[in-house]
């Protein structure tokens, strides 16, 4: 149930996304989901792609600083609390959220969301205890 996540560090400077994006697109790897935090210098650049290591392995070829780290993808309904219920049930059981981003799906009434935690399997036990999707690899990167 896990996902692979490929996080970037970009310095903060014109055309250095520009540049990253082209990697992907010329070793044919399409964004699933992405989300980008910085600070003046420089941003981390995260991205859920088709085939992570294959991106991996193209961005570090192109002397990019590149690591794979492992998320949960959960299917949250797409209502007012939907949200709240999948926060809750974390919350509950101990677990700290240090990270989280969402993105489109092609279901009207499904909304995604990846979430970075301390212990993902627990994470995921418990999730799916409490009746909450959650996505594989294979679900997200078909997308």
């Amino acid at each position: 149930m896990l996902i692979k996540q490929i996080s970037i560090f970009v310095e903060n400077k014109p055309g250095r996304l520009s540049a990253m994006t082209d990697i992907l697109k010329e070793n044919n790897i399409d964004i699933r989901a992405l989300s980008i935090a910085d600070t003046k210098d420089f941003g981390i650049l995260r991205l859920i792609v088709n085939d992570p290591d294959k991106a991996c392995s193209a961005l570090k070829n192109a002397d990019c600083t590149v690591t794979i780290t492992d998320v949960l993808a959960v299917g949250v309904e797409d209502r007012p609390g939907g949200l709240s219920a999948v926060m809750h049930t974390l919350y509950e059981n101990g677990i700290s959220v240090e990270y989280m981003y969402a993105f489109v799906s092609k279901s009207e009434d499904v909304a995604y969301v990846i979430l970075r935690v301390a212990d993902n399997n627990k994470a995921a036990e418990v999730l799916k205890t409490a009746g909450i999707k959650l996505l594989t690899s294979k679900e997200i990167y078909e997308m």
